[in-house]
């Protein structure tokens, strides 16, 4: 599977021009991938030594990429129809600028490798910390009784 990561927000806080501390289990996540054999392309907006510094970040903590910005490019040297997009090829893109945020890395991985998706992971949370609880509650339209046995 070809995965899309975006740099700042994503990997780091968003601190850009300057790197910001590792979101946890965000490089630990990414080598398990490229250990699964999923190529994973760096997907941002740094360019020059602002993306040389972020590759440096990622290589001193074990991550490699299989392309940085530019998976497209060799399609783009290439003589083409008009109707060809230069959009990227990904199966999957990991970026802070999703609808409804970044999940956690952990959510990340379950969703890649387990198939699963954000609302499943989401309902069975909810569902496991419902009924985590002694007593449930009632429900709120039954407000007259006592939580408590008498």
């Amino acid at each position: 599977m070809t995965i899309a990561v975006d740099f700042d927000g994503t990997i780091v806080e968003n601190r850009y021009p300057q790197i910001g501390e590792e979101r946890p289990y965000a490089t630990d996540v990414l080598k398990k991938l490229i250990e699964k054999r999923h190529k994973l392309v760096l997907w941002t907006v740094r360019r020059g030594e602002e993306l040389e510094a972020a590759l440096n970040w990622c290589r001193e903590r074990g991550v490699e990429f299989y392309a940085v910005n530019d998976e497209a490019a060799e399609m783009l040297r290439e003589e083409r129809s008009q109707n060809l997009s230069c959009k990227l090829n990904a199966d999957v893109f990991i970026d802070d600028r999703n609808i409804g945020g970044l999940p956690s890395w952990t959510d990340i991985y379950n969703i890649i490798e387990h198939g699963r998706t954000y609302e499943q992971i989401i309902r069975h949370r909810v569902k496991d910390e419902y009924f985590a609880v002694e007593e449930r509650p009632y429900p709120s339209w039954m407000f007259w009784k006592s939580k408590k046995k008498h």
